[in-house]
């Protein structure tokens, strides 16, 4: 009878640790600086809102366990993490946060781009998902960094702490956003960036970078396939 009860308690404490786990975690942080005008915040936001959505990708956030974090940034010390660490384990916990992304208040509308502050802002959040397998931080933006910490400085911090940075380039306001960040932001090994070709573009190129970075497994981020010229990776 005691070796039944035993048992029990192992197969309730398995199952509670199993549906606890985590395989992975994405950290998604959008820029909100002054170049980006009311029009083109609320493209970010649905955008990024039906990217989570997409079927393939709820698909595997809820397969994976995964926790997923917003971080909404600008000027250096304007980061804020607009939506805490949130685990989805089933399809209605993944509308529900895509229902709050769409519904976020914006912070801050006329201050610079400090990408490098925003890393940092992300790496020390990052701590708080250490329990899942795969962290990575997705940066999405239409300029390059003008204060604060480089960007390059943030690159040996996040391969120390085996963190994948992806991003975005909605090109446009800079020149040739999508070298910049290829050059100064991303890292680990299969780490990408996205071109949207203006906001516009910006749903369908956040909607196939949510699909890219969930579906990526450990054992073949190596060999990762590029998607035509809108991907440039590394």
């Amino acid at each position: 009878h005691m070796g039944r009860v035993f048992f029990a308690i192992l197969l309730v404490l398995t199952q509670t640790a199993r549906s606890q786990a985590c395989d992975f975690a994405l950290l998604l942080a959008v820029d909100v600086s002054g170049s980006v005008d009311r029009e083109e915040y609320a493209i970010q936001m649905t955008g990024l809102a039906e990217g989570l959505n997409d079927p393939v990708v709820s698909e595997t956030l809820v397969q994976a366990r995964a926790k997923v974090a917003i971080v909404q940034w600008t000027g250096t010390s304007r980061q804020e993490l607009s939506v805490p660490w949130t685990q989805v384990t089933s399809f209605a916990q993944v509308r529900a946060l895509s229902d709050r992304v769409a519904n976020l208040d914006r912070p801050w509308r006329n201050y610079a781009t400090a990408i490098g502050e925003a890393q940092a802002f992300a790496l020390h959040h990052l701590k708080d998902a250490r329990d899942c397998k795969r962290r990575v931080v997705d940066i999405s933006g239409d300029g390059i960094s003008n204060e604060g910490i480089e960007p390059t400085q943030m690159r040996d911090l996040f391969r120390e702490a085996n963190i994948q940075v992806n991003a975005l380039a909605i090109e446009g306001a800079a020149e040739d956003l999508t070298g910049y960040y290829f050059e100064n932001l991303i890292s680990g090994p299969g780490a990408f960036v996205v071109t949207a070709q203006g906001y516009k573009d910006f749903p369908e190129k956040m909607r196939m970078k949510l699909r890219r970075e969930t579906t990526m497994q450990l054992s073949d981020i190596n060999l990762a396939p590029t998607e035509g010229q809108d991907i440039v990776s590394r």
